[in-house]
């Protein structure tokens, strides 16, 4: 059945592919959008799906939100601030943004006469902090552990067991894991989530959480030195420079293709079963940091070596990927993109794409504000 959709954020690097997805289905879709500066430059990218109507508009501005909310179906809640470094002083804009710019769309739907019938809030494994570990010889399970600043200063970067001082292993994290916020955009994302299940709960308007791991994939901004760290990596490889990696690289995280994001976004939307749920999407496999600087410049044919300066970042957690159980069982997704392939996908795309190596700016930014 043909839906009136609106995206928030739909022109970024995930939106736009779900909007592309939606409207091959034959939906109507809305792109609601502000052209944020540090992403799109305040111009409409040219992969913007033509068959959709864009809309300039803020998220945080309620009358021009309101008067496209009231026309939707469905809503896919994308536009927020990305970035964990970033947020930690930009603290008022994403707040401003992520939360509040949220609490736009909820009120709306809780005071507005409308006939939406399903949101989807794009959230984060960002709110889990720390992965689930145990401990390999006692078999004991841990869900709240984390690294102390003097531990790190030390230049110890594993999770060890409180108890004994053994390394622990990294478990798949379940969505049942404790939330510890360890960023401000962890913070952000875990208020965006429980504002919309709760207002959407109050009013009978289904809603649904998808908690997005290390998302990868074509149109990602390869300027912008705050983004996924695939996207980092390849702006300085396109500008022969080697990748810099904090700590020892054997960091690891759930690197998931947009590709199988939209999946999940698509079934969330037209299954009765996401409704009022929060679901991971991910691979349920985990890869290091070091792994994914390796891999591309492999596919790039490059004899550059990644520089790995054993610096830490306050805020960076040491492992977590994903559990996928539920959203396999409750809305049959699997995902389909192989690590390396999604990489070759990236590097293809990005050939003809300008590429601004900001990564020393951003590291002398967190340096100044005592970040690193």
């Amino acid at each position: 059945m043909k839906q009136s959709v609106l995206i928030t954020g739909g022109a970024g690097f995930i939106g736009s592919f779900l909007v592309d997805e939606l409207v091959k289905l034959g939906h109507e879709v809305t792109i609601f959008d502000n052209l944020e500066s540090q992403v799109h430059n305040g111009k409409i990218p040219e992969y913007i799906n033509q068959k959709a109507i864009f809309v300039k508009g803020d998220i945080r501005d309620y009358n021009k939100l309101k008067s496209e909310v009231i026309k939707a179906d469905i809503i896919f809640n994308f536009a927020a601030r990305v970035g964990v470094g970033q947020s930690m002083y930009q603290v008022k804009e994403y707040v401003d943004t992520n939360e509040l710019g949220t609490a736009n769309l909820m009120h709306a739907l809780a005071n507005e006469e409308h006939d939406v019938k399903k949101v989807v809030v794009a959230s984060s494994m960002s709110i889990y902090g720390e992965g689930s570990y145990k401990n390999p010889e006692t078999g004991k399970i841990y869900h709240n552990v984390s690294r102390s600043l003097k531990q790190l200063k030390q230049g110890d970067f594993e999770v060890r067991d409180p108890e004994t001082g053994e390394i622990l292993e990294p478990i798949p994290t379940r969505e049942t894991k404790p939330l510890v916020s360890d960023s401000v955009y962890a913070i952000t994302k875990k208020n965006q989530e429980e504002l919309t299940l709760n207002v959407g709960k109050a009013y009978g308007i289904p809603s649904v959480a998808l908690r997005f791991f290390n998302t990868y994939g074509p149109r990602q901004s390869l300027s912008n030195p705050y983004t996924g760290v695939a996207a980092i990596f390849m702006s300085r490889i396109k500008n022969n420079n080697p990748p810099l990696i904090f700590e020892d690289g054997k960091q690891a995280r759930d690197f998931v293709s947009v590709h199988d994001i939209v999946q999940a976004c698509v079934l969330a939307m037209e299954k009765n079963s996401a409704n009022y749920e929060t679901f991971n999407v991910g691979t349920g496999k985990k890869t290091s940091i070091k792994e994914v600087a390796e891999t591309l410049l492999k596919i790039y044919g490059s004899d550059i070596k990644p520089i790995i300066n054993k610096e830490f970042r306050k805020g960076d957690i040491r492992h977590c990927y994903a559990d996928i159980s539920k959203i396999k069982s409750k809305l049959g997704y699997e995902p389909k993109i192989k690590f390396e392939e999604g990489m070759r996908e990236l590097v293809e795309w990005s050939e003809k794409q300008e590429a601004k190596d900001l990564v020393a700016n951003a590291y002398n930014e967190l340096k100044e504000k005592k970040l690193i």
